[in-house]
C-alpha cells in the first residue's frame, strides 16, 4: 500500500451460525402490535389504448385483492417469521373493517386486541395496477381513504388499549407503529411503554410523522425521510450528515438504539456509546416493489430483539429480511424458511 492510499472501512460482520439461531428462537415469540391497522387493496388491469376522454390509460379489469396492509403488515410478517403477534387497534364498523378482521383471522391471528370505532372509517390505500400480456404490472395510481380518530376519541382509545393490554397477557417484545391516524397518542405510548416494562420485553416503534414524539423505547426504526422530516435537514449520500442526524436523533429520544433504514443504500444502526454501524443492502438493488419494507423491517427487528439478539444482529437480520421482501409484488411478508435460506446464502467473509 503507497503513502497516498487510504484503507479500506472495516465492515464488521456478525456470525453466521448465531443469526440461524436467532431466526429459529422467533418460533412463538409473543409481540403485541399497537397498531393503525390498514387495509391494502390492488386493483389489476390490462392495459387496452389511451382514452379518447382524457390522456389516460383505459385499462380492463383482471381481479382485485385485498390484504392486511399499515401496522397489519407489521403483525403479518411477524406471523409468518413464527412469531404470534397481537395486534392491538381498531378498525371501523364497515364493509373494510370486517374484511380486515376476516383476513386476519383467515392467517390464525388473534384479535382478542382489535376494537371497533363508531364514525371511523378502515383506513384503505387502493393502488391500481396495470400492464400488458407480456409485461409485469406496474403502479399507475394509489388512492387512500383515510379519516383519522378525531381527537376527541382519544380518550376511547387510550382506553381500549389499556384493556387490550391487559387481555393479551405476557409477551416477549412490544412494536408500536403510528401510521398517523389517531391510534398512537402519547397516552397510548406510555400505556405501551409501561406494559413492556411490565414484562421486560423490549419495545421497537416507528413513526410516519411524529418521530420525536418515541422519546424512551428500546429501538426506532426510521427511514431517511423521517429522520430528515424529523429533524429539518437534508442527508442525501452524505455519510458526515446522516451520522449527525443520527446521533441527534439518539440524544433527543434517548433510546438505546436508532435503526436507519436507507433504501438502496442499506442502514445505519445507532447504539449509545458505540460508534456508527453501517450495513450494505442485501441482495440486488434492482427492487421489485418496496411497498411495506419498512412494516417487514420493524417485524423482523423486533422479533430479533426478542429472541435474545443484540441490536446488531438483529439490524443484519432486518436487512437481509428486506432485500428479500423488495424482490415480491405488492404488501408481503418473509417467511423464517425463506430467511434462514437468505442468512446461509449471505456472503460472511
Amino acid at each position: 500500500m503507497t503513502p497516498q492510499a487510504k484503507a479500506a472501512p472495516l465492515i464488521e460482520l456478525p456470525s453466521r451460525d448465531r443469526l440461524l439461531a436467532v431466526v429459529k428462537a422467533f418460533q412463538g415469540r409473543r409481540i403485541a402490535v399497537v397498531a393503525d391497522l390498514v387495509i391494502d387493496e390492488f386493483l389489476n388491469g390490462r392495459v387496452e389504448r389511451i382514452s379518447r376522454e382524457a390522456p389516460v390509460l383505459i385499462l380492463q379489469y383482471e381481479g382485485s385483492d385485498l390484504r392486511l396492509g399499515g401496522g397489519a403488515n407489521a403483525v403479518h410478517n411477524i406471523k409468518t417469521l413464527g412469531g404470534e403477534p397481537l395486534p392491538v387497534g381498531f378498525v371501523g364498523n364497515d364493509a373494510m373493517g370486517r374484511s380486515l378482521m376476516a383476513l386476519l383471522k383467515r392467517k390464525r391471528i388473534q384479535t382478542v386486541g382489535v376494537g371497533r370505532a363508531k364514525a371511523y372509517g378502515t383506513p384503505l390505500k387502493t393502488r391500481i395496477l396495470g400492464g400488458g400480456f407480456h409485461s409485469t404490472r406496474q403502479q399507475i395510481v394509489r388512492m387512500d381513504r383515510t379519516q383519522p380518530l378525531a381527537a376527541a376519541a382519544y380518550r376511547w382509545s387510550e382506553d381500549h388499549v389499556r384493556r387490550a393490554l391487559k387481555r393479551i397477557g405476557p409477551v416477549d417484545g412490544v412494536l408500536v407503529s403510528d401510521y398517523g391516524l389517531g391510534l398512537v397518542s402519547e397516552g397510548v405510548l406510555n400505556l405501551s411503554t409501561a406494559f413492556a416494562r411490565k414484562h421486560r420485553a423490549p419495545l421497537t416503534a416507528d413513526s410516519r410523522h411524529a418521530l420525536l414524539g418515541l422519546a424512551g423505547v428500546t429501538a426506532v426504526t426510521p427511514n431517511e425521510p423521517e429522520v430528515e422530516e424529523a429533524l429539518g435537514v437534508t442527508i442525501g449520500h452524505d455519510m458526515k450528515k446522516l451520522e449527525k442526524a443520527g446521533h441527534a436523533l439518539q440524544t433527543r429520544l434517548r433510546t438505546p438504539s436508532v435503526l436507519v433504514t436507507r433504501g438502496s443504500d442499506g442502514m445505519s444502526l445507532f447504539e449509545a456509546g458505540a460508534r456508527p454501524r453501517h450495513i450494505p443492502v442485501f441482495g440486488s438493488d434492482e427492487v421489485a416493489d418496496v411497498t411495506g419494507a419498512g412494516d417487514t423491517v420493524i417485524a423482523t427487528f423486533t422479533l430479533a430483539l426478542a429472541a435474545g439478539a443484540t441490536a446488531f444482529e438483529a439490524a443484519h437480520i432486518a436487512n437481509i429480511a428486506g432485500g428479500l421482501v423488495v424482490m415480491k409484488r405488492g404488501t408481503a411478508t418473509v417467511s423464517a424458511r425463506e430467511l434462514a435460506q437468505a442468512i446461509h446464502r449471505a456472503d460472511f467473509s
